[in-house]
């Protein structure tokens, strides 16, 4: 059998977090839902289909999400599933193909080219990933199928939701051309802007576009890159192996923060929440980040790489610390925080024992054992227990 003319997939979670919680919570199966924070400064991170059909949207304050859907359902995302369930469907995917490289929690590119053999065909293939993903984990995915990675992944786009597009090889640019110019990576809003202004709005128009004038509108790298894309040109191939993901925790305060107590106390918070979440995942990680906003809406991260993989809170607040020291906050007053761990590594043989560490491993696993039993807030570090003088103070949203 001849090789697949279309052998590259990019398979997509259908409103991820919200199908995460939907698992834990099916009454809210058919209702707008939407995952984010709940406080006065909320922000959507994930909306479901019946509540897209409002307006509603990624990064969209939860109040104006709540004016355009006024029976939105707003769910705090303070728990540690997503991360677990995405490291089941990558398993899944990894069973069909070792070609799987990961560019979020929830989506990734997936060569199949070797599975020619055992499949009629790549759409056999893309239909026998979603099933699995639908019958093991119980949630939807949207696959493209395509020649290049670019095209795969515009197609599962317009496959959404809980749909597949085969782009057959030989018409990509009819299917690309008529397009929004704005699908093209690299394409934001003032680079849309700039297109616009010169009569461009569709790829099959900046296709068309003489090279010398995309260049001095765009600059020469990007007038390159989109030329490529919009003439359907991607030659990467796709790189197999851990899918690049995190785990993280990250909050918007109702109140700014200024004082440094408090400043670490959160921070220890969201180690802790995050160790929680690894545990969960049965992962840890290489590379520490802490990320700060400023009330003035600068935002700025710090990351030290471990040479050996963590999992615990003391671990990951160990280096979160010597992150707050290096982002010189000076008392300017923050409206965010974030921890995240990355370069994330199954725990089964990663873990080597540090000479004088055994206590604070043994530790570890006993609060493990102890959330696995009780729950994930079953055991939090006494710092950040409620103090008396902590209620009437200002809430903290999202996580």
């Amino acid at each position: 059998m001849t090789r697949f003319a279309e052998p590259i997939l990019h398979v997509d979670m259908d409103s991820f977090f919200v199908e995460v919680e939907r698992l834990d919570h099916p009454e809210l199966k058919g209702r707008p839902v939407a995952v984010g924070g709940t406080g006065r400064r909320g922000v959507i991170a994930s909306a479901s289909y019946e509540a897209r059909s409002f307006g509603v949207r990624s990064a969209m304050p939860v109040g104006a999400a709540m004016r355009r859907c006024p029976d939105l359902v707003v769910v705090n995302n303070s728990h540690g599933r997503y991360g677990a369930v995405s490291a089941e469907i990558f398993e899944i995917m990894r069973s069909f193909t070792p070609l799987v490289e990961g560019i979020s929690i929830d989506e990734a590119f997936l060569d199949v080219s070797g599975l020619r053999l055992h499949y009629t065909s790549p759409r056999e293939v893309g239909a026998g990933i979603r099933a699995a993903i639908k019958e093991q984990v119980g949630i939807p995915s949207s696959v493209g199928i395509a020649s290049t990675k670019f095209v795969a992944k515009v197609a599962s786009k317009h496959a959404k939701p809980d749909g597949m597009l085969l782009i057959i090889a030989g018409t990509e640019l009819d299917f690309l051309h008529p397009l929004d110019v704005g699908e093209l990576w690299g394409v934001g809003e003032v680079t849309e802007k700039s297109l616009s202004d010169l009569g461009i709005r569709t790829i099959g128009d900046l296709a068309d576009t003489p090279a010398a004038l995309l260049e001095h509108r765009v600059g020469r790298a990007a007038a390159r890159h989109l030329g490529a894309l919009a003439w359907a040109q991607d030659p990467r191939p796709v790189e197999g192996g851990t899918p690049t993901r995190s785990i993280s925790s990250e909050g918007t305060f109702s109140v700014d923060l200024s004082d440094p107590d408090t400043i670490e106390r959160e921070t220890l918070r969201m180690c802790d929440q995050v160790a929680a979440r690894l545990a969960k995942a049965r992962v840890a990680g290489h590379t520490v980040t802490l990320k700060v906003r400023f009330s003035d809406f600068t935002t700025i991260s710090r990351s030290s790489r471990r040479p050996e993989p963590i999992a615990s809170t003391h671990e990951i607040w160990e280096t979160a610390r010597g992150l707050i020291e290096r982002a010189s906050i000076d008392g300017r007053s923050i409206r965010l925080l974030g921890v995240a761990l990355s370069d994330l590594v199954d725990v089964e043989g990663t873990r080597q024992m540090v000479l004088g560490h055994e206590r604070i491993d043994a530790a570890a696993d006993a609060v493990d054992g102890v959330r696995d039993r009780f729950g994930a807030g079953a055991v939090i570090p006494a710092r950040v227990a409620p103090r008396p003088r902590d209620s009437g103070s200002g809430g903290r949203n999202g996580a």
